[in-house]
């Protein structure tokens, strides 16, 4: 569990908070990006009354215009939508090495790896004394389907305007949380205290960037749904949705 502490400590923490960055730009956009799209509206109708273009035409060069607006502000502000993708593309890549990893090691095929084996083998504590072994009591993987569906609220009840398309991720995500339970109780009981480790850093992580101190040290800017109250604010949402 340290070691998960310290890898995404080190690797995961500065991409979120680089993320956070890239969010705050380009929702600190979308104002200016309003203003020139009026002024777009209103020149495009203009030359299309003096070129005779039809309605096709015109929302045509419309949209072609403010695509290329809205990319020219993105490379000013360096702020790309995509970059504040990349905190998965490191961490999914990630999460399946160590996986993999710890799954064949817990599997031993050859000499070399015995050493290994017998060490996970009696490596363990509490209810899980043999890593090599599925956690039978179930604890393990309920927690981790605990954990996962916390992180997935907390995102979910932030959001103040919630679209269609994001309510069926919303509900993709619970679903894969809740199918993980029982994998992670087939598994060797290294690989689901390895993902309940990292899901319980993830947890504290995006609780930590909630943090106004943390966010000022880190230069994010502020969000529409940025408070100085997050954790209390965060405990109101919770008891709103779930305990009316």
């Amino acid at each position: 569990m340290c070691t998960t502490l310290a890898l995404r400590t080190v690797v995961t923490l500065p991409l979120g908070a680089y993320q956070m960055v890239i969010i705050g730009k380009v929702e600190a956009l979308q104002s200016e990006i309003a203003e020139l799209a009026k002024r777009l509206h209103y020149e495009v109708s203009v030359r299309a009354q003096e070129r005779g273009w039809t309605d096709r035409d015109s929302r045509y060069q419309f949209k072609k215009n403010l695509r290329r607006i809205v990319s020219e502000l993105y490379i000013r502000d360096n702020c790309h939508p995509f970059k504040a993708s990349l905190l998965i593309w490191v961490q999914l890549p990630m999460w399946l090495c160590l996986s993999l990893a710890l799954r064949n090691l817990s599997m031993p095929s050859s000499l070399a790896e015995s050493a290994v084996y017998t060490e996970l083998s009696t490596g363990g504590a509490l209810w899980f004394s043999d890593l090599t072994l599925p956690d039978h009591t179930w604890i393990l993987p309920i927690s981790l389907g605990i954990t996962n569906l916390l992180v997935i609220e907390m995102f979910a009840i932030q959001r103040q305007q919630v679209s269609t398309f994001q309510r069926y991720v919303t509900h993709l995500l619970r679903g894969v949380t809740v199918l993980m339970v029982p994998i992670a109780a087939t598994v060797p009981s290294s690989m689901a205290l390895y993902w309940f480790s990292s899901s319980l850093v993830g947890l504290g992580h995006n609780l930590l960037l909630r943090s106004p101190r943390f966010r000022t040290a880190c230069r994010i800017p502020a969000l529409r749904s940025s408070s100085q109250t997050p954790y209390r604010d965060l405990v109101s949402a919770f008891r709103e949705k779930y305990l009316p």
